[in-house]
């Protein structure tokens, strides 16, 4: 495994990304039936693009399990319906010390969804912070919906234990598109919506300006048609990965981790 939380310099994104994607099973998507009938309505393929926010986040918290060589202490901002920890136990990972949910809205449902702690708290708040450290962070499809999400970034940085990681994804633009962009969406956004628009240049400049380290990367998508038949074998997953780490900028969605 590629190891990571050395000191910051500038990350050969094609050739690092890629060898990292390629070498994920894919696999681990098959067990996922319960995610499946949750997120992808009506359910009618095998390997829906829409599941690779999970399993590049199911990848990240495995790889720093091995890192540590111990189960790890995981904290969840914005947990939704339970997807993310359940996608990893359907998966077969069990090296999971405690896993922490945060939701601005704790629905009824995650009650028996097995976290060891649910914490209902509104994150943008000025007054919001972690009051334990966590070996890993997830912040997926989150930020997105935050007017200053570098100032989330920072405060939940503290809360990272040493060597721990950041991880999360959202849309991604070009960098010449995103501003342009975020002025249009925010003009337009409802309730809960999106207001800030990512480049992959953005997500280096919030690492770097919360002394992180940006060791990884990557696009997830060159198109995402839910419930074609080129949903069905695993090589269309494959090539959409492919695209996105040649492209990150151009890859429909980025995923990335930020080590402390």
């Amino acid at each position: 495994m590629t190891s990571h939380c050395i000191a910051w310099k500038k990350p050969a994104r094609i050739s690092t990304s890629l060898q990292i994607t390629w070498n994920w099973n894919l696999s681990v998507i098959d067990a996922q039936n319960w995610v499946k009938d949750v997120f992808t309505k009506p359910r009618s393929t095998r390997y829906p693009v829409k599941l690779l926010r999970y399993w590049f986040m199911y990848n990240l918290i495995r790889e720093e399990s091995i890192q540590l060589g111990r189960a790890v202490r995981v904290c969840e901002i914005g947990v939704d319906q339970g997807q993310m920890l359940r996608f990893t136990r359907d998966s077969g990972f069990t090296d999971i010390a405690c896993w922490v949910a945060v939701d601005c809205r704790l629905q009824p449902k995650l009650r028996e969804s097995g976290y060891t702690k649910q914490i209902e708290a509104n994150v943008d708040l000025p007054n919001f912070s972690l009051d334990e450290e966590y070996d890993v962070i997830i912040v997926l499809h989150l930020l997105e919906h935050l007017y200053e999400p570098e100032r989330l970034v920072d405060r939940l940085s503290a809360a990272l234990a040493p060597g721990g990681v950041m991880i999360g994804g959202f849309p991604v633009m070009p960098k010449w598109l995103a501003s342009y962009w975020q002025k249009r969406v925010r003009l337009k956004a409802s309730k809960f919506g999106h207001v800030s628009v990512f480049s992959p240049r953005r997500v280096k400049n919030m690492a770097q300006s919360c002394e992180l380290n940006l060791d990884f990367i990557s696009g997830a998508f060159f198109l995402r048609k839910s419930g074609s038949f080129l949903e069905n074998p695993k090589s269309w997953l494959r090539l959409n990965l492919l695209w996105g780490a040649l492209f990150p900028s151009l890859g429909g969605e980025i995923y990335w981790r930020m080590c402390k």
